[in-house]
């Protein structure tokens, strides 16, 4: 699994489903559109059904609820990761990335444009919330 760079400031939900997806941004932005899903609506970092639809839509599986975080060795081999959750005017923001324990071990997949290298493995800088479970289809 590669990391996509997402294109958009609130693209990282629709970045993270093209890695998993094996997509790229460009084609995942294309399908998200046709579904509704713009990737200007902020409503990306704050809500958690556009990239369920748009996991489905890839042919991938989610959990219906997120799971509350607890350690990095009890998340499953493949999800999504709320990290940098914060509340604006009582509403939850986070950033998506993608977890995979892959075959040379456990990384974070993170697609913000700014950063120099997009797979992580220095897991205990990361602050994650939550997560939703994952699998390919």
């Amino acid at each position: 699994m590669k990391p996509v760079v997402q294109l958009d400031r609130t693209g990282c939900g629709i970045a993270s489903v093209a890695a998993l997806s094996g997509v790229s941004y460009r084609q995942a932005r294309l399908v998200a559109n046709r579904l509704g899903i713009s990737a200007g609506d902020s409503r990306l970092w704050s809500e958690t059904h556009h990239v369920r639809r748009l996991l489905k839509e890839y042919g991938n599986r989610s959990a219906s609820t997120q799971v509350l975080f607890t350690s990095w060795e009890a998340l499953p081999d493949l999800a999504l990761l709320a990290v940098k959750w914060h509340k604006e005017r009582d509403c939850s923001f986070w950033h998506w990335v993608v977890f995979w324990r892959g075959h040379c071990g456990p990384v974070v997949l993170d697609s913000k444009r700014a950063l120099r290298r997009h797979v992580h493995t220095d897991f205990g800088r990361m602050k994650v919330k939550w997560f939703i479970p994952v699998s390919q289809i």
